[in-house]
């Protein structure tokens, strides 16, 4: 089989993923609790690109991503607006590294618009949300040892201690579960390695593998720390084994490949505008919206 036929069906799968992703994760509203997030700096053959993603932390559910050739604050923006889609206006601990670009593009981005009064003119006072707790874990090397600093930002101690027993069961403030799923993405993609030989060419493989790996793990991928215990009879007992889909409410059974990649999403709203007969390009375009 050709090479360039494989290509086609990964770009069209990552697309597919994609709008999966975007109309059954972003289009419904969750209490997050805790959410962390991280970039991931990928070798390609024109350079390092950057790879940003976010989780829930009590269901291990992966939220977000974007990719972009700078880690600046678009790249950031891209993930954190994903992240202001799906979240609740709940109590909300967000844990990101020592980059200095998050303090802003976070804070602004979970911010709502007030209600103009009557003769008001321009644009609407933006104002932040609540009981928003943001954290840093700063690491530094220092004489061969590492040096980990635990900054709060913004926030109370007693909230954010709360936060943390009802999402991971206590503990300090950390990373370690963007950690790992970057781990986990770093496995299943060969251009993720830190050291390869496998590089990516362009940005757009990227995106599309980073939607198809995410949404695998979210819908079709049991975790083991997400399994239930339950009592058959009066002694014995079975695990459950769940998908972090089912564990965030998203699922109502785990899915199988065939399920996700045969799902049909409908596409994002569209209308004609425009005056005279319709042509052939906007005739398929329209039938696109037909099931």
């Amino acid at each position: 089989m050709d090479e360039r036929t494989i290509r086609d069906w990964w770009k069209r799968a990552g697309l597919h993923c994609q709008a999966f992703h975007e109309h059954l994760v972003e289009h419904n509203q969750i209490d997050l609790g805790q959410v962390q997030a991280d970039e991931i700096r990928v070798k390609t053959q024109h350079g390092p690109m950057w790879m940003a993603m976010a989780i829930m932390v009590s269901t291990r559910f992966w939220l977000a991503g974007a990719v972009s050739a700078c880690r600046d604050s678009t790249l950031l923006k891209q993930m954190a607006g994903q992240v202001r889609a799906i979240a609740l206006c709940r109590p909300l601990l967000l844990a990101v590294d020592g980059l200095n670009i998050y303090l802003t593009v976070l804070l602004d981005a979970f911010r709502t618009g007030m209600p103009r009064l009557p003769g008001q003119t321009g644009r609407m006072t933006l104002v932040r949300w609540p009981n928003i707790a943001l954290v840093q874990v700063i690491k530094s090397k220092q004489n061969g040892a590492w040096d980990i600093r635990r900054v709060i930002v913004q926030g109370e101690k007693s909230m954010i201690d709360g936060l943390l027993k009802a999402t991971q069961g206590g503990g300090m403030i950390n990373t370690a579960y963007i950690e790992r799923i970057n781990a986990t993405f770093r496995q299943r993609l060969a251009c993720l390695f830190r050291s390869t030989r496998h590089l990516a060419r362009r940005g757009e493989t990227l995106q599309s593998s980073m939607y198809i790996l995410g949404c695998v793990y979210n819908f079709c991928d049991f975790h083991k720390s997400l399994r239930v215990r339950l009592s058959v009879g009066r002694s014995g007992f079975r695990w459950v084994q769940r998908t972090p889909a089912l564990a965030a409410g998203l699922a109502d059974h785990p899915w199988s490949l065939l399920e996700l990649f045969c799902h049909k999403t409908p596409p994002r709203p569209w209308s004609h505008k425009g005056r005279g007969r319709l042509s052939i390009q906007l005739k398929k375009r329209l039938r696109a919206y037909d099931f």
